[in-house]
């Protein structure tokens, strides 16, 4: 089998914070920790997975990469973020801790059987998903699960 060209490919999302202190604080009341290489007084590599990362970036070191005006997230979304966590109630646990740390309900909870999450919105007001997926949903895709499950004997 050969390896798709992508495979060992790298995942860093940019974005701009008010406060990167006080943004690193928050997302470290949600579990997240920082790689120090990547990690200085303007930028903060919070990692998000194995190959994926977020680099909160102070608004003036955002403004080096980016040649466009820095838009308010909490005016303008350009961008959802959504991580994974392993159980239903992990995603209520992390939802509870960004409320608990200053970041607000986005949304309503959505249960899906298959699929839970829940939104907030961070101290710069960026949209946040938590999210739990099936393991067998996530690897057969959700209609084929869904399918699947209403097949099965009961």
């Amino acid at each position: 089998m050969t390896t798709p060209a992508h495979a060992g490919r790298m995942l860093f999302v940019n974005i701009p914070v008010a406060d990167l202190e006080r943004s690193k604080a928050f997302f470290a009341k949600l579990g997240f920790s920082y790689n120090p290489n990547f990690t200085d007084e303007t930028a903060a590599c919070m990692l998000v997975g194995e190959q994926a990362f977020v680099m909160l970036l102070s608004r003036e070191k955002f403004a080096e990469f980016s040649k466009l005006p820095i838009a308010d997230p909490r005016t303008h979304a350009l961008a959802l973020y959504s991580f994974s966590v392993s159980s239903r109630e992990e995603v209520d646990a992390v939802s509870a801790a960004a409320l608990a740390a200053g970041g607000t309900e986005a949304d309503d909870a959505e249960d899906y059987g298959f699929m839970y999450s829940r939104s907030f919105f961070d101290l710069d007001g960026h949209g946040w998903q938590v999210m739990w997926m099936n393991p067998a949903a996530a690897e057969q895709g959700p209609e084929a699960f869904v399918a699947a499950t209403q097949d099965a004997p009961a």
